[in-house]
């Protein structure tokens, strides 16, 4: 049995000291958080800490119930992981107390996680035992329901060899990169487009080996809904008889009723009913332009699930995560983008710039500050291992189906040391 322990590092700690203070080795701590500098230690970065069985010793004037309290763990668990102790007010010192690790099970959940065709292999490799699915982005469809198609082969071969399905995606992505509404009216609102759709998607379905289909149309117009409603109907009796599974992308609505263009013509209650699984968009609260703040809050994400609970079957939830963070100039002017940043490399600039990390209790998300070579401040927002198992604790307290994460393009060891210690990860093949 593992325990998972998440340590905030303080000022003057070393990983030599913290290995200290958690009986671990050292090396084990730089192993599984695949620390590239182990000296380059940051003020409020987070580690995860990986106890397993430990024996302690007990020394004199303590007692069961000090030992228990010492370690944060109980009575009953120390007496179960010691038959030997019959009676719990008779230690002595000297004596070796087996110490059990706290764990933490909450249970299994599906974990898909998107990835573009050009994934670095070690990257792949590296996070394909994490994952149920691998949902390949991305299949452009045209307005005449032809597809662009992408080099996705290698990745399949990769995901299946794994135990992974691999799940074509489909998009109303336009040739400049942005979601296109046209494209979506277009092919939502004429039959023959869709027969032409549905017909290249199940070509493509059986002659690349995929498991399933997820429909990623974003920005469809409003007026909209109800084509995309009798889209997904029609994709459904045609693909689920054939035994592929069919999920789709929604965006973060916290109401039925909620305006906008990402949102109105996305139904929760019909994709809930119709389809396997959806994946909740959630994330993007800070993004690109965005002012300054969490990509994907706590108080952000729980918004949506207290509505997407009452609209979908629970279990077909998918919530997403991000993988990534943004460094912002500050003071923020609007138009202005920020920088993407990997969630490692947020820890390496941040230790380049003498930063101390912080926690948005809130949010639920780490941020720091510094000044750039010109004299220009920034604020940078991005996840650890605090806000991972943050968000893993919402899916938990809400019982769903599991988790999406966008994207796996980078790898960040720490979230998966997370997941893989708190849920068990389902697989399908």
């Amino acid at each position: 049995m593992i325990c998972l322990r998440i340590h905030v590092v303080r000022r003057g700690e070393s990983i030599y000291s913290i290995a200290r203070r958690y009986n671990v080795s050292p090396q084990k701590i730089i192993s599984d958080n695949e620390l590239r500098n182990p000296t380059q230690l940051v003020v409020g970065q987070t580690l995860v800490i990986l106890e397993g069985t430990r024996n302690h010793v007990v020394t004199p004037g303590q007692s069961i119930y000090s030992i228990a309290s010492a370690y944060g763990i109980s009575v009953n668990e120390i007496l179960q992981a010691n038959p030997q102790i019959t009676n719990p007010s008779q230690i002595s010192a000297g004596q070796t107390i087996v110490i059990p690790p706290r764990t933490i099970n909450f249970g299994t959940i599906e974990v898909n996680g998107y990835a573009f065709p050009n994934i670095n292999r070690q990257v792949l490799d590296k996070t394909l035992p994490n994952l149920t699915y691998l949902s390949i982005f991305s299949y452009q469809v045209r307005a005449d329901g032809s597809l662009k198609t992408i080099n996705d082969q290698p990745l399949i071969s990769a995901a299946r060899a794994a135990g992974v399905a691999p799940l074509m995606v489909i998009t109303n992505l336009g040739e400049t990169g942005g979601f296109n509404s046209d494209i979506g009216h277009a092919v939502l609102t004429d039959q023959q487009v869709q027969d032409t759709l549905i017909n290249n998607v199940l070509r493509t379905l059986r002659e690349k080996n995929y498991f399933g289909l997820d429909i990623d149309f974003e920005y469809i117009y409003p007026y909209d809904r109800e084509s995309y409603n009798n889209f997904l109907r029609r994709i459904v009796s045609t693909l689920r008889p054939l035994g592929y599974t069919i999920t789709s992308a929604l965006a973060p609505k916290t109401s039925a009723g909620q305006v906008g263009k990402l949102y109105e013509a996305h139904d929760y209650p019909v994709h809930g009913a119709l389809l396997d699984h959806v994946i909740l968009m959630t994330y993007e609260w800070g993004f690109t332009y965005s002012a300054p703040m969490a990509v994907s809050p706590v108080d952000g994400i729980r918004r949506v699930l207290n509505y997407a609970v009452t609209a979908i079957p629970r279990e077909k939830i998918f919530m997403g995560m991000s993988n990534y963070g943004y460094d912002w100039t500050i003071p923020h002017q609007q138009g202005t983008a920020a920088r993407t940043v990997t969630n490692t490399g947020a820890v390496d600039l941040a230790w380049r710039r003498g930063a101390v990390i912080q926690y948005d209790m809130v949010s639920q998300a780490p941020f720091f500050y510094y000044y750039d070579d010109s004299g220009k401040q920034h604020v940078v927002w991005f996840e650890d291992a605090r806000s991972i198992f943050a968000k893993l604790s919402l899916v938990n307290e809400y019982g769903l189906g599991g988790v999406s994460y966008w994207t796996i393009m980078n790898y960040f060891p720490q979230n998966w040391l997370v997941l893989s210690n708190v849920f068990k990860i389902r697989k399908v093949l």
